[in-house]
């Protein structure tokens, strides 16, 4: 990288920490009990606005979907933190964003799992590797974390091997102990991933997942967690076991969930995104997670065109939208906020943020949960740029 990585974030980090007050202040009593993940405090519409997400922890700083990543969102000042969820071949849920985890774990060194590589049709796509749904959570426990896309962040290889894969009861434990510790709660926004590819092979991904949201108080209407997937049959589904808040993911404006391919259903993204797509969702989900490129789609040269009208029709519908993914680096920026040549070197991130938070959007996945809190406070309510 180019960009003084190490140094820049820690001056960020510690002026966001202090301008919102995250840092943990020892409460106890009433307030670490508020702090907890149990139902009874304010619901989703109390969260602040814009809304930052730590996509998959903080992983523009540390391998994804570790409880490092997700310590580190939280003390950058993410206000919900991301899971993505796949099966162990025992039926455990862990935090992964692919089963396949070659690029995120060190499985090829371990010449035990050697015979494990396989290929399989996920979704229609054949994937070559090792899959969470061939190891036991045991087997899984032997392997370590390392960063996904070590060419564009090289820094982050420094934590390789420093985490193990967390099961989500582990991640939901450890909310708790923070929840506690800051008097508040720790919100999570959590994905089933592939889940009629995964039910297909025994290891139905809802019910479980129910399972431990009740058991952990999440479960509620009220509750500090937002349940997400890009196939809506798998939200219907959770919509019947459990009561917290609701979003369904939507790719490509020309691609069809998953689970419409295997139904024969015809619509597409871009029939969803419509005002009769939008009304059906809004009767079982309460928002969206809609790609950037279709509230603001990008021309042939990688800058933004005009936008859509998604932001208004989806509020018609009472849908809050949390789109994906914002990032600090040249490689992801579109093309006007880029910085130089470097795809790693960091571009224009804020002028980015500002163009997407100036059209409305209710919150904003991001790998860089401390730059989206710098860009997302000046448009809360009472707050400006000095």
């Amino acid at each position: 990288m180019t960009q003084g990585g190490a140094a820049r974030r820690t001056v960020l980090g510690a002026a966001v920490l202090a301008a919102t007050g995250t840092i943990a202040t020892g409460a106890a009593g009433s307030a670490a009990a508020a702090g907890s993940g149990r139902d009874g405090a304010g619901g989703y519409r109390d969260l602040p606005v814009p809304t930052v997400i730590g996509h998959r922890g903080s992983s523009g700083y540390r391998p994804e979907h570790t409880l490092g990543s997700y310590q580190l969102a939280l003390d950058l000042g993410a206000d919900v933190v991301e899971q993505d969820l796949v099966p162990t071949k025992d039926g455990h849920l862990v935090c992964r964003h692919e089963n396949e985890i070659g690029g995120t774990t060190d499985v090829a060194d371990h010449p035990a799992f050697a015979s494990r590589r396989t290929t399989r049709s996920v979704d229609g796509v054949s994937v070559t590797g090792w899959f969470t749904e061939d190891f036991t959570l045991a087997e899984l426990k032997t392997l370590r974390a390392k960063e996904r896309i070590p060419a564009v962040r090289q820094r982050n290889t420094l934590y390789d091997g420093r985490w193990a894969v967390p099961t989500f009861e582990e991640v939901l434990r450890w909310a708790e102990r923070e929840g506690k510790r800051r008097g508040k709660r720790v919100w999570l926004h959590v994905e089933t991933k592939h889940p009629t590819y995964f039910r297909s092979l025994g290891l139905a991904l809802e019910e479980p997942l129910a399972r431990l949201l009740r058991r952990y108080g999440r479960d509620g209407r009220g509750a500090a967690v937002f349940l997400q997937s890009f196939e809506p049959s798998s939200i219907q589904r959770l919509s019947r076991l459990v009561s917290a808040p609701r979003v369904v993911l939507l790719s490509a404006a020309n691609t069809r969930p998953w689970d419409f391919e295997v139904a024969q259903d015809p619509r597409t993204v871009a029939d969803l995104v419509k005002p009769e797509g939008l009304k059906w969702i809004a009767s079982f989900a309460q928002g969206i997670g809609p790609t950037l490129d279709l509230i603001v789609p990008r021309d042939a040269d990688g800058r933004l065109g005009t936008p859509t009208t998604l932001v208004e029709d989806a509020h018609a519908r009472s849908l809050v939208l949390h789109p994906y993914t914002a990032r600090n680096e040249n490689s992801f920026l579109p093309a006007e906020y880029r910085k130089g040549t470097d795809p790693a070197a960091y571009g224009d991130a804020f002028g980015a943020f500002q163009r997407y938070f100036e059209l409305g959007i209710d919150g904003i996945f991001t790998d860089n949960p401390d730059t989206g809190l710098l860009a997302a406070e000046a448009f809360r309510p009472g707050r400006g740029v000095n």
